[in-house]
């Protein structure tokens, strides 16, 4: 667990007072936000079995997301709606969730590890990481409270629109998904865009 800390301790090396990691969920599915989190947790806290969320289990997510929110210096959860992800594109959306996860956090953070390699529409100072996620403790936890604050969106929409199953993938493109669609069409939380090939 410790090597998770090497690369953020190597940025505190460099003078920084604080730092936050940002990571997103929802950027590929064709329903729903996209959800972003930013999280300080206190320099080299080793929380048991912090990993990308997409390595744990459900069970594993729901445990870490209270043992983060509750150990966090700060943290904040934010989302891009349908609307902005139609508007501006899913990139643009996507950085819109993280501006503002990022400005829930206090104090501000002097700098931000991105999730990724794309930083330009970031408002903060901030730095890409690549595989962020697996490599930085707090990139780690954000990615646990952005899945987990998604999915349970969805849980509450598969209630709304039953018809869907979101409940089962979330709202990705899912063979099962693809037929509802077909049989459905789509409900207003579908990306249209994400469903040209559908619907022409």
């Amino acid at each position: 667990m410790i090597e998770l800390w090497d690369y953020e301790l190597a940025v505190y090396g460099e003078g920084f007072s604080s730092l936050c990691g940002v990571d997103e969920a929802g950027r590929g599915p064709l329903a729903g936000p996209v959800y972003a989190a930013a999280v300080m947790l206190p320099k080299g806290l080793v929380l048991e079995g912090l990993n990308d969320s997409k390595k744990l289990s459900e069970k594993q997510r729901e445990r870490l997301f209270e043992v983060i929110c509750r150990e966090a210096i700060s943290y904040g959860i934010a989302r891009g709606e349908v609307e902005e992800i139609e508007e501006r594109n899913i990139l643009n959306a996507t950085f819109l969730a993280m501006n503002r996860a990022i400005a829930r956090l206090e104090p501000a953070p002097a700098l931000a590890l991105i999730d990724g390699n794309r930083n330009t529409g970031i408002e903060r100072p901030s730095r890409c990481v690549v595989k962020g996620d697996a490599r930085c403790a707090d990139i780690a936890a954000a990615s646990v409270l952005a899945k987990v604050s998604r999915d349970r969106y969805m849980l509450e929409m598969a209630e709304r629109y039953p018809e869907y199953a979101f409940e089962k993938h979330k709202g990705y493109g899912t063979k099962l998904h693809y037929e509802r669609l077909r049989e459905f069409g789509p409900c207003p939380i579908h990306r249209m865009s994400f469903l040209r090939k559908l619907y022409g």
